[in-house]
């Protein structure tokens, strides 16, 4: 249910449904089941830290188990937060290994979910061709599966690459710090914590190679996201 709630865009939704359902399992098997859901939406939420400790938790639980199935679960969101981490080269790796697994396991599904990461860590890392490679396996492995929201996704991250590699989060904080705000306010604004807004701070001015707040709001003004 929390799944379905998050691929209609219900995300307010999905989060203290995972979370409720999370505090209700205590048996790792079970917990196991909803961790790869919890860092899926933590990492729609943009609560990456959280996303960590939860892929972290599978982790934990692969180890101890050691089925060929949860180590391509934990393999799969430890890449996707990897990813969110801003390290696309680590993801990378840890995703082409996720997407060996899934291969084996004859699971073609998770498969091509997974190339829309490897699609993104590849961009990410200015490797345009392979980004595309990716995006083009992943669609005809989606199309033939008929996974229509899966789709949907993909023509956004393929038909709009992000300016500067800027999420559209990042987008929008740095649209916010661009009009003067502080980050106290941001968080106030995009309803998120002060912490979350000076991790994206951050990345915004590595990702753009930026040294101050003056150089993000002139990078705003240059690309159109102030006018």
């Amino acid at each position: 249910m929390s799944l379905l709630r998050l691929a209609r865009g219900r995300v307010d939704l999905a989060l203290p449904a995972i979370r409720r359902a999370l505090d209700e399992a205590q048996d790792p098997i079970t917990r196991s089941r909803l961790l790869p859901a919890c860092v899926e939406i933590l990492l729609e939420a943009e609560d990456v830290g959280a996303a960590r400790a939860a892929a972290d938790e599978l982790a934990g639980i692969v180890t101890r188990l050691d089925a060929a199935y949860l180590n391509a679960l934990a393999a799969h969101t430890s890449g996707a937060v990897l990813l969110a981490e801003g390290d696309p080269r680590a993801a990378l790796t840890t995703l082409r290994g996720a997407h060996r697994m899934w291969r084996d396991l004859g699971a073609p599904y998770q498969a091509a979910r997974l190339r829309l990461l490897i699609a993104v860590a590849c961009r990410n890392l200015g490797d345009g061709a392979s980004a595309e490679l990716e995006f083009a396996a992943a669609h005809s492995a989606l199309e033939e599966l008929g996974a229509r929201p899966d789709l949907e996704r993909l023509a956004q991250l393929a038909g709009s690459p992000r300016l500067g590699g800027l999420s559209r989060r990042e987008r929008e904080v740095l649209t916010l710090v661009a009009a003067g705000k502080t980050n106290r306010a941001i968080a106030v604004e995009l309803f998120i914590s002060e912490k979350t807004v000076a991790r994206h701070v951050s990345n915004i001015f590595t990702r753009l190679g930026l040294s101050s707040r003056a150089e993000a709001t002139a990078y705003a003004y240059r690309h159109g996201l102030v006018r």
